[in-house]
């Protein structure tokens, strides 16, 4: 077994649910999930193991005035994953949490960074749970210091979102990621590709279209991505996995309609639909170029009838390729 030198705040915990059988036909996630650095396998012909990494953060959400609860949803989002069928045999492994203690965010996203980095080092796909986006932040960090020593690697980030999060703001917050991830790579010199799908026009103010123009910016609104536009969609996200090598792909689950995710600190009334979300996941897991997944912004609190953990679990479930 293969063991990444990653420094978590919280092991896996073990995975229960629905047992139909023990035989490779009757899996399903909470049997199929290996536990703990010492379970992690090696890259294997089955395709690039599956690493899911908590981040359990309420900081930046509580820093940018939202509905905290945030914290709770890596644990949400594995009970969701736990009975959905296997069918396909890339290992998943469960490395654990990163916790974020009261307001110590910074600290917390340096650790996060560290262990996406010796996730991908390994040859891992690091999926991480939210967390607020805030996430975000330590989530790149630790693509970007895999990449760093290769100047000509084409970085992009594609953030399903009903917000820019491109906030600029003493202290980093739920609403600041992509700006600071922004001024982190002019500083290095390097290019800052970033798209968003879903847009919320009311929610977003003009300062952040003015922000968002300034740093060249892609992105289509909510009114763009209906379920008649799935051809739009597909275009706007090929076009710009065409001028990238490594996509990092975060989903804030506020993207989708409030019907079919309440639970997030700020639920969209307008939202993109989830055949739409699902059909873009789809889309990047084939292209060859997917490195770093997060989800984020799953508040449990508010989740009636666990409807968006169910749905955030389905959108990882395509991703991970199970």
């Amino acid at each position: 077994m293969h063991n990444p030198e990653i420094q978590v705040d919280r092991p896996a915990a073990g995975w229960s649910g629905r047992i139909d059988g023990t035989g490779k036909q009757h899996l399903r996630w909470h049997q199929h999930v290996a536990t703990g650095p010492s379970g992690m396998p090696a890259p294997q012909a089955g395709g690039r193991p599956v690493a899911l990494l908590g981040f359990a953060s309420d900081a930046g959400v509580l820093r940018n005035q939202g509905r905290i609860g945030a914290a709770k949803g890596p644990a949400a989002l594995r009970a969701a994953l736990s009975s959905l069928a296997i069918h396909e045999s890339r290992m998943v492994c469960d490395a654990g949490d990163i916790v974020v203690v009261g307001d110590e965010l910074e600290a917390g996203q340096r650790r996060l960074a560290q262990s996406v980095s010796q996730l991908l080092k390994s040859g891992m796909l690091p999926v991480v749970l939210g967390g607020g986006h805030e996430t975000a932040y330590g989530s790149f960090g630790g693509l970007f210091d895999r990449l760093q020593h290769q100047p000509d690697a084409r970085i992009g980030i594609l953030n399903l979102d009903a917000h820019f999060d491109l906030r600029s703001a003493p202290r980093r917050s739920s609403g600041t990621p992509f700006k600071d991830i922004a001024n982190d790579m002019h500083a290095a010199g390097r290019e800052f590709n970033y798209a968003v799908l879903g847009i919320s026009q009311p929610n977003n103010t003009r300062l952040l279209f003015e922000e968002a123009k300034a740093l060249g910016v892609t992105y289509l609104l909510d009114e763009q991505c209906g379920a008649g536009s799935l051809g739009q969609v597909a275009e706007f996200v090929d076009l710009f996995l065409q001028g990238i090598d490594q996509l990092y792909l975060t989903i804030d689950l506020d993207v989708l309609p409030a019907a079919v995710a309440p639970g997030v600190s700020a639920p969209a009334a307008y939202g993109v639909p989830l055949e739409v979300i699902h059909a873009v996941c789809r889309q990047v897991a084939q292209s060859g170029k997917l490195a770093l997944v997060d989800v984020v912004e799953l508040n449990p609190r508010f989740d009636l009838d666990g409807r968006t953990a169910r749905t955030a679990a389905r959108l990882i479930n395509t991703l991970a390729g199970v």
